[in-house]
Formats: structure tokens, C-alpha cells, sequence
């Protein structure tokens, strides 16, 4: 696997504004405050504090996926999370799925949609199906949301700017089409957004040395993207509270334990590749790796700036 080193004056740009001050917007402050009694605010502002300072110009990569891209109220508090962590100095960066959606547009346009462990058979009009609706529809929903709250969101695909290099995964005596593979990533582009205030909403599309276009996991991608960008933290949304044992939330596991209950079949199912993502992430330089409930309205802020969280949290 190959990560293009960006340039050094990004690097030092993006490093620059570390000993500025951040400021929290008044309109997300009493929004999310507004239901506290004083000492609880006390409480949670000065716990936040600490995170804040730490999380100063440190990039998050966020795997939006799940119910919280489809039910609308989670849609706009994903967006107004996003804009906070911007605000706050965070350095967000969004990678989204939207396997359902695609799913339901190749059925409206008549054609099948067949499966093998997990991965989407794409054939060319399959392929131009997904990508109109992960690159154009479900992208451009994603950075209109974070601008309406009054974000600067840009919507990439992996076409863009050489962002993901890929190739035809091969699959052991099956031909999965126009599923891809990850060859290389070149964060330049990424990096050159964040250092201008821009949030990059990066759709799971690559394209080949021989011009083909692949469509890739999601999961994977956004791992990916962590490793090149040097990530602090990787985030992963979903539909579950995060890693469940007997009925109960794992709230902090390691790689080793993490591993024997992927062997234990308690982790199974979509659950699998999100957590070898997160393990790959861990493997690779990524400071932490999280796994939340999209459905919990402000998720991403409680995982991030309070001491409990949210989800399960994956640490080396």
C-alpha cells in the first residue's frame, strides 16, 4: 500500500494556527447546553476543555454510514456536530457509504442487485448507478447539510485530484466487476482543503491506472484516508450502540481482545470489516478508533469531548 507523502509547506501549514484560540459558536452552545441545570454545564464544559485543547488542529476521519444518514433529524445533527468540531480547531474529515440508497436506485432503474460475502456484484450500469449516487445524490445531500449550518463542506470522490488509486479486487472464482481495491492514496488534496477551512466529504469511488472507476468499500476507504492523513482518532457511525458482548457495550477494548472476539464470532456480521478497519487504522499510526450509534443525536460530540462516551473506543 502506497500513502503520497503531501508537501511539506501543507504539512507546516496545517501546524501553523495550533496556539490559536477556539471559539465555541453561541447558537451550538445554548442548543446543546439549554437542558442542563448550572452545575451540569460546569460540569461538562470543564471535561470538555481538556479534549478541546488536545484536539487543536488534529485531523478525525468520520465514517457516516447508517440510519443517521437516512432519518432526518440525525442528518442535521451530524451536520451541526461536524461544524462545531471546525470550529473547535478539530480538522474533520467525512467519509461516507450509502449502500441502501444505491441499492434502491438500481432497483428503480430495473436491474438486480446480487451479493457475494458481503460485496456488491457491479457491472458498468451498476457501476454508473452507484457512482450518480454516492459521488452526486448522497455527497452533495452530505456537504449541503454541513453548509447549512454554516459549514464550508467541499464533496470529493476518489477521482479527485489522483485522492484513491485503485484496482480490480479479485475475488477467488467469482468476477465481482467494477469492485475495487485500494493501491494508493495522495492526501495532498485533502490536506490543501483543511489548511483553507474546508471540510472534505469524500465519497468511496477510485479509479485505476488503466481509467477504469471502482466503486470500494467504504469502510475500508475511510481507514485508509486515516492512515494517510496521519489521523488522530478514526470514527466509525453505525446502527449499534458499538461493540455489544451478552447484551452489554464494550466501552474500551484493545487489538488483542479485539481479535479473539472477532474469532469468538461476537463481533460478526457488517460489524467485521469496520472493525478490521479500525484495527488496520490502529496498525498503521492512528492515535484511536471508535465505533458509535448514528442514531444517538450528538454522538460524535459526547464520544469525543466527555470522559464516558458514547460507543465502544479501540486502543492499541
Amino acid at each position: 500500500m502506497v500513502y503520497l507523502n503531501p508537501s511539506k509547506q501543507t504539512s507546516t501549514a496545517l501546524l501553523r494556527d495550533q496556539t490559536q484560540k477556539t471559539v465555541i459558536p453561541m447558537e451550538l452552545q445554548k442548543e446543546q447546553l439549554s437542558h442542563l441545570e448550572p452545575a451540569e454545564k460546569r460540569q461538562v464544559l470543564i471535561e470538555a476543555l481538556s479534549y478541546i485543547q488536545d484536539f487543536s488542529q488534529k485531523i478525525v476521519v468520520i465514517k457516516y454510514g447508517g440510519a443517521a444518514m437516512v432519518q432526518e433529524e440525525f442528518k442535521v445533527s451530524f451536520a451541526r456536530d461536524i461544524v462545531l468540531l471546525r470550529s473547535l480547531g478539530m480538522l474533520p474529515v467525512i467519509v461516507h457509504g450509502g449502500g441502501p440508497e444505491v441499492t434502491a436506485a438500481i432497483k428503480q432503474y430495473g436491474l438486480e442487485t446480487n451479493f457475494i460475502d458481503g460485496l456488491r456484484v457491479t457491472d458498468l450500469p451498476s457501476l454508473k448507478i452507484s457512482e450518480m449516487v454516492l459521488s452526486g445524490t448522497i455527497n452533495k445531500e452530505i456537504v449541503t447539510n454541513i453548509n447549512i449550518q454554516g459549514g464550508h463542506g467541499v464533496g470529493l470522490s476518489g477521482k479527485d485530484g489522483h485522492l484513491i488509486r485503485a484496482k480490480k479486487l479479485k475475488h477467488p472464482g467469482t468476477d465481482l466487476g467494477y469492485v475495487g481495491e485500494i493501491e494508493q492514496i495522495n492526501p495532498e488534496l485533502i490536506l490543501t482543503l483543511l489548511d483553507k477551512q474546508y471540510i472534505p466529504v469524500i465519497s468511496p469511488i477510485g479509479m485505476g491506472t488503466d481509467g477504469n472507476t471502482y466503486n470500494i468499500n467504504a469502510d475500508t476507504v475511510a481507514s485508509h484516508i486515516g492512515v494517510a492523513l496521519k489521523a488522530h482518532k478514526i470514527i466509525f457511525l453505525t446502527d449499534v450502540l458499538g461493540i455489544m458482548k451478552e447484551d452489554k457495550l464494550i466501552s474500551e477494548v484493545n487489538q488483542k481482545e479485539t481479535l479473539d472476539l472477532i474469532e469468538q464470532g461476537v463481533i460478526s456480521g457488517g460489524m467485521v470489516p469496520k472493525v478490521k478497519g479500525m484495527l488496520f487504522s490502529l496498525e498503521n499510526g492512528v492515535g484511536s478508533a471508535h465505533i458509535i450509534s448514528g442514531m444517538d443525536a450528538h454522538a460524535v460530540i459526547s464520544e469525543l469531548f466527555t470522559d464516558k462516551g458514547t460507543g465502544t473506543k479501540i486502543i492499541s
